[in-house]
């Protein structure tokens, strides 16, 4: 991951703990960083940083960043090629690997909640593989998925009421 990408994400992550309905942006971090650590880091540069037009910090701006998102400052560094942060072991690799891709996926879907709780809901099932096989079957017959979806939805409705 590149450290504009990691700075994207800790916004979205800060955000959501701060308790936003979205992300923290750019403006947001760099007055909260000015009121709460008592040091200036200009929108702009920022920007330059998530853009990639900056690719590195200065050491001063990653201690500054690093305290203000509570991470070690070795974070904020673009991560090697081929480097994965998943600490996965021989015995179900692969199953933690998609059940990991599949929470990554319904964090970045937050803002639709029905999609967020269906990722989160298979990779929760102690066999999200065959969760997605048995999907792939269902959409693989013409018009089953809308079938199942009406029949489905007003379930729903009746225990939400």
């Amino acid at each position: 991951m590149k450290l504009g990408e990691k700075l994207r994400y800790l916004r979205e992550v800060e955000g959501t703990l701060r308790g936003l309905k979205g992300d923290l942006s750019q403006q947001e971090l760099s007055r909260l960083i000015q009121k709460e650590l008592g040091k200036p880091i200009s929108q702009s540069y920022l920007s330059q940083i998530e853009s990639g037009a900056r690719p590195h910090l200065t050491n001063s701006t990653r201690m500054l960043l690093a305290r203000f998102f509570q991470v070690h400052p070795g974070y904020l560094v673009d991560d090697p090629e081929g480097f994965q942060n998943e600490l996965v072991s021989d015995v179900g690799a692969l199953e933690d690997k998609l059940d990991l891709w599949l929470i990554s996926g319904a964090e970045r879907f937050r803002r639709e909640p029905e999609l967020s709780r269906a990722l989160l809901g298979i990779a929760k099932h102690a066999d999200s593989r065959m969760c997605l096989v048995v999907l792939s079957r269902i959409l693989e017959n013409p018009g089953l998925a809308e079938r199942l979806l009406e029949v489905l939805r007003p379930a729903e409705a009746r225990r939400q009421s």
